[in-house]
C-alpha cells in the first residue's frame, strides 16, 4: 500500500488547524505536523501548540528552534542593508516564511513524506514563498494547500472545525497574527480595505509604558552585542530583549501597503518595535562611519535585496553575492547609538564611535575647517564645474 505520509507546516492557528483535520479525516493522509519557531513563540506557547496538534489527531509533532539560524542567514543582512519595504515595512513575515519553508522542506525529506502542506490562502504572498522553496528543495513531493484550493473563508473554517468538535479560541481567530523575531503582522477586517486602522485591542503588544527612557545600543561590525551595557551571547537574544524594552511603548506600529508577488495591492498592520529601533540606530551609525559611495551603493544593493527576498527568491545565488558586499561594508560599523523611547515614537539622539568620520579634527560643518584653505575650495569649485561650463558654452554657441 502506498505511503500517505504528509508533513504539515503548523502554527496552531485557524488555517493550519483546519488543514490538520481536513487532510487526515477527509483525504486520509498520515499527518506529521512541524512548527518552525523563528522567535514568535514562548516555551509555554510551543507546548500548548504541541498539545493542540495531538488533539487534532496528528501522528507526530516536531518543534524546530530556528531563531539563531533565522538571524544568521536572513535577519543579519536586513540590518546590514537597513531594509524597509516601501520605506515602511521591515519584512517581518516575508523573511521568516523563507526560513520556515526551508526547515519544513528539510523535515519532510527526513520524514520520507510523499507530500507537504501549508495553510496559505490564494490571495497572499506566502503561498508563493512556500511553494517556491518546496519546488527547489523537494521537487519530488506533492504540495497540498487546502485553504487555497477550496477557497474557504475564515468563517467557513470556524464552522467546519466547530462541527468536528475542535476546541480553540475562535474569537481570537478574527485577526490573523504572525509573530516572529523580526516583528509581528496583524491582518483583519480593517486591513482588507484602503481605509481603516487597527483598533487598540488588536495589537498583540499593548502600550503600558509612559514617560521616556534612554537606551544605548552597541554595534560591533554591524551586529548588536550589548544593550545598556548588558552583553548577549547572540544578536537574536539582543533583539528579543530590546523588544521587551521598546514594545510596551507602542513604537514600530504601522500599516504597510505593498505590491504582492501575485500582482495585487495588499495592506497589513504590523508592530516591530525592536526592528524599527535597530534599523534606525544602525543606519544612524552607518551615516557617521561609512563614506558617501559606500552608503550610496549599499542602499541600491540593499533595496534590490529586500525586494527579491520579499518575493521569495532567497535561494537565488545573487543574494549570496549581495550578502558578501553587505558583510564587507560593516567592517567599521562599530560604536554606540543612543535612543530615546517615548509612547508611540522614538528618536535617535546620536552616536559615539572610534570610526566617526565627523571627527572635529577635520573641521566643523558650516563653521570652520582645518584641512583646506579658501583658495583650495575656489580652485576645486572651478575644476568641479568645468565640464558643465564647457557644455553650456558649446550649447550657447551652437544656438547662435
Amino acid at each position: 500500500m502506498q505511503s500517505k505520509k504528509l508533513v504539515l507546516g503548523f502554527s496552531g492557528g485557524l488555517d493550519t488547524t483546519y488543514c490538520a483535520i481536513y487532510l487526515s479525516q477527509e483525504k486520509g493522509y498520515e499527518v506529521h505536523s512541524v512548527i518552525v519557531n523563528t522567535g514568535g513563540f514562548s516555551e509555554a506557547e510551543l507546548q500548548h501548540i504541541e498539545k493542540h496538534a495531538y488533539s487534532l489527531g496528528v501522528k507526530t509533532h516536531t518543534t524546530i528552534d530556528a531563531v539563531k539560524s533565522y538571524y544568521d542567514k536572513i535577519v543579519k543582512y536586513l540590518i546590514y542593508g537597513n531594509v524597509l519595504k516601501n520605506n515602511t515595512y521591515p519584512l517581518s513575515v516575508s523573511a521568516e516564511r523563507l526560513s520556515q519553508a526551508v526547515h519544513i522542506a528539510e523535515h519532510a525529506k527526513k520524514m520520507g513524506a510523499v507530500a507537504v502542506a501549508h495553510g496559505s490562502t490564494g490571495a497572499g504572498n506566502d503561498q508563493v514563498r512556500f511553494d517556491m522553496i518546496f519546488h527547489i528543495l523537494i521537487p519530488e513531493l506533492e504540495i497540498l494547500t487546502p485553504i487555497r484550493d477550496l477557497r474557504i473563508s475564515r468563517e467557513a473554517e470556524i464552522e467546519y472545525l466547530k462541527a468536528k468538535g475542535v476546541e480553540m479560541n475562535f474569537a481570537k481567530a478574527a485577526y490573523s497574527i504572525n509573530k516572529g523575531l523580526w516583528g509581528t503582522s496583524v491582518g483583519g477586517r480593517e486591513t482588507l480595505h484602503s481605509k481603516g486602522i487597527l483598533p487598540e485591542e488588536a495589537w498583540p503588544t499593548q502600550v503600558t509604558k509612559t514617560g521616556s527612557e534612554e537606551i544605548k545600543i552597541h554595534f560591533e561590525k554591524g551586529e548588536i552585542t550589548m544593550i545598556n551595557n548588558q552583553a548577549f551571547d547572540h544578536p537574536a537574544h539582543a533583539i528579543q530583549y530590546l523588544q521587551t524594552l521598546a514594545g510596551p511603548y507602542g513604537v514600530g506600529r504601522d500599516i504597510h501597503v505593498g505590491d504582492t508577488i501575485i500582482g495585487i495591492k495588499g495592506r497589513v498592520g504590523f508592530e516591530a518595535a525592536a526592528p524599527m529601533v535597530i534599523l534606525k540606530a544602525h543606519h544612524a551609525l552607518e551615516k557617521h562611519v561609512l563614506t558617501k559611495w559606500q552608503l550610496s551603493w549599499k542602499e541600491q544593493l540593499a533595496h534590490f535585496y529586500g525586494n527579491w527576498l520579499h518575493e521569495g527568491q532567497i535561494m537565488d545565488p545573487v543574494m549570496r553575492d549581495i550578502e558578501a558586499y553587505l558583510e564587507s561594508s560593516q567592517a567599521h560599523v562599530t560604536g554606540d547609538v543612543f535612543i530615546q523611547l517615548m509612547p508611540y515614537r522614538f528618536q535617535v539622539i546620536g552616536i559615539e564611535s572610534a570610526y566617526d568620520l565627523m571627527s572635529s579634527k577635520f573641521g566643523h560643518y558650516g563653521e570652520m575647517n582645518t584641512g583646506w584653505s579658501g583658495e583650495d575650495v575656489r580652485g576645486f569649485s572651478k575644476i568641479f564645474a568645468n565640464q558643465i561650463v564647457i557644455y553650456n558654452s558649446i550649447k550657447a554657441s551652437a544656438n547662435d
